[in-house]
């Protein structure tokens, strides 16, 4: 089986992020788990930018043509995209994968603190 991008790296976010719901649980806003969730990471060793503006590129374009906050980056490699809903939505995913594409970044993590039991999507473009 071939290796997945990042692997190393999502691994250790996914791991973080079931360690902030095992301790905290569901019912919390996304802040909860964007603070829990960041001191994990320095935990796990990992370097990450959190609610930085990042520049958003429209097809080849050189110029951004706007920017927005990315709840994380990590490793300045994986965006990390939080929810703390009920259930993830195809709108949520659709999110992700523009964030992706528009910040020129290849591998993604949807994260839902939200549900009963921790949920992610792992995306790559």
């Amino acid at each position: 089986m071939a290796d997945l991008k990042y692997e190393d790296i999502t691994k250790k976010i996914i791991g973080a992020s079931f360690e902030v719901h095992k301790f905290l649980g569901n019912g919390f806003q996304e802040v909860i788990y964007q603070r829990a969730l960041a001191w994990e990471f320095g935990q796990a060793g990992l370097s990450y930018a959190r609610e930085i503006e990042q520049d958003i590129f429209y097809k080849e374009l050189q110029e951004p043509i706007g920017t927005r906050r990315a709840d994380f980056v990590v490793e300045g490699k994986v965006l990390v995209e939080l929810k703390a809903v009920i259930q993830l939505e195809d709108v949520h995913l659709a999110q992700i994968l523009n964030y992706l594409k528009a910040y020129r970044m290849e591998v993604g993590l949807l994260i839902n603190f939200g549900s009963k039991s921790l949920t992610f999507k792992r995306l790559v473009l």
